[in-house]
């Protein structure tokens, strides 16, 4: 495991949950902003505002006169007119839904204090891929440092965080608890709120950090190991989905075809393959494109990579005894080539899939200015240069964040705990004698919004099971209470 530092610039319970255990409601509660400031400042017997206190007592200040003292309306107002300059607000983000412990300290204006990252891959190397349980237990050692470092490298302490965010899912179940676990003990101690993040969203909302006049409504592709999702971002918290993957991501494509090619997937098999196809001619090899006959915006990649096998057997190609580093010039190039036809491709899939969702998006929300591409696979240069065309065409503009914003990181969940804590959706501060092995309502698989009836899939009916409420479904059944 290493512990990676980056610049600051850059519904219901789980199965197995004992009877009459209580299982801790993540989600960001969804009131009023007034409503649940009015909460905090009413609350009785009153507590200690740990949370925001310094913008809370500046408020005192300004409103009290010798004569008279501000009502509560006044207060609420004036701490709803305050929020949003956000710039006394700080967040800690933690990050564990998959392979890398990842925590960091943002300011409600967007400015990054501090991110670290323990990067779990030696891990990925010596499995072949992310194992749920070893995954865990990296999480569990690495957890600790990687707060702790995270505010130092801040200056911050926790007694002068507003507010904990943390990833609440989808991801895995075992991964997810031990951010939640460590998330909840810090706002435990120390009296704070918690904002619970949806994974997705925080891939989306990161571009909103680095581009503030990003506003909604905007269309969003996001890509990584895990999901290929394009969505209409209609507001915070409600999002159409227009398509999602019924089999495999585009991140796993990649990375199962850079370890089929022998390729060193120390720093990823994205990148590596990335990098080897430059060296490769992309028309070498005519693989289909998939899922050309079907008229949605869905995904699949488990039928790209076959073609990929077959085409490194039929070369003769000892990838598995040869790595790369030690090819010979003709073997290289045969890697190079498939490598090449393969990204083609694969990308060329998602120029599909983007295209249609473009249309049925402007259908919906002609105003639409931005197309948002975010996730891990958003790195990749050829994948931004293609989809910038897609964008182009369209008259959208591209936005898209730095790559050390794509992957997995921190930053994007303290950034989307600031936009929902802002307008007052976060939890209570867990009670004093909540129990260290508390069981969390975690959400592994948790859909960010509601179909979109043109892109309803047919084979994606049967994976339905033990699947939450979508973020959208809650966030519109919160509002219309």
């Amino acid at each position: 495991m290493h512990l990676i530092v980056l610049p600051a610039e850059a519904a219901g319970s789980p199965a197995g949950t004992p009877p009459g255990k209580m299982a801790s409601t993540l989600l960001p509660t969804l009131l009023p902003p007034v409503s649940r400031a009015a909460a905090f400042l009413l609350r009785t017997p009153p507590k200690p505002f740990r949370y925001h206190h310094s913008l809370f007592r500046s408020l005192l200040a300004s409103a009290s006169s010798p004569s008279t003292s501000p009502t509560p309306r006044a207060l609420v107002t004036m701490a709803c007119a305050a929020i949003p300059t956000r710039r006394d607000l700080l967040m800690l983000g933690i990050e564990t839904s998959c392979d890398d412990t990842a925590a960091a300290v943002v300011r409600g204006d967007g400015e990054i204090l501090s991110q670290a990252i323990a990067s779990q891959s030696d891990l990925l190397v010596k499995w072949g891929g992310v194992a749920p349980k070893m995954a865990e237990e990296a999480h569990a050692l690495a957890i600790d440092q990687v707060v702790q470092k995270a505010l130092d490298d801040a200056n911050v302490s926790e007694s002068d965080l507003s507010a904990v965010a943390v990833t609440i899912g989808p991801g895995l179940s075992l991964c997810l608890r031990v951010g939640v676990h460590k998330a909840r003990k810090i706002a435990k101690v120390f009296g704070l709120p918690i904002v619970g993040v949806h994974h997705m969203e925080a891939h989306a909302l990161v571009s909103r950090l680095v581009n503030k006049d990003l506003d909604y409504p905007f269309l969003a592709l996001l890509i990584s190991g895990g999901h290929n999702l394009l969505v209409l971002a209609q507001n915070l918290g409600e999002y159409v989905q227009l398509g999602t993957t019924i089999d495999d991501a585009i991140g796993e494509a990649y990375d199962k075809s850079a370890r089929w090619l022998g390729l060193d997937i120390q720093k990823g098999g994205g990148p590596a393959l990335e990098e080897l196809a430059l060296e490769g001619d992309p028309n070498s090899i005519n693989f289909t494109v998939p899922m050309r006959q079907h008229k949605d915006c869905n995904f699949s990649y488990a039928g790209l990579k076959t073609p990929v096998r077959l085409a490194i057997e039929s070369r003769n190609l000892c990838t598995d005894d040869i790595p790369i580093s030690s090819a010979t010039e003709e073997d290289r190039q045969l890697r190079a080539n498939i490598a090449a036809s393969f990204q083609r491709i694969a990308v060329l899939h998602l120029e599909d899939r983007c295209q249609r969702a473009v249309e049925w998006a402007l259908k919906m929300r002609p105003s639409i200015k931005n197309f948002v591409v975010s996730g891990g696979v958003a790195s990749n240069q050829y994948v931004r240069t293609r989809l910038n065309h897609i964008a182009e065409k369209n008259g959208l503009q591209l936005v898209s964040p730095p790559p050390s914003l794509c992957t997995d990181n921190g930053v994007m969940i303290a950034w989307t705990g600031i936009e929902h804590f802002v307008p007052g959706r976060f939890e209570d501060p867990p009670p004093a004698d909540e129990p260290d092995d508390m069981q969390y309502d975690l959400r592994p698989r948790w859909p960010l919004g509601e179909e979109y009836s043109e892109g309803r899939s047919v084979s994606r009916s049967l994976k339905t099971a033990r699947i939450h409420p979508s973020l959208t479904s809650m966030t519109q059944s919160s509002l219309h209470n």
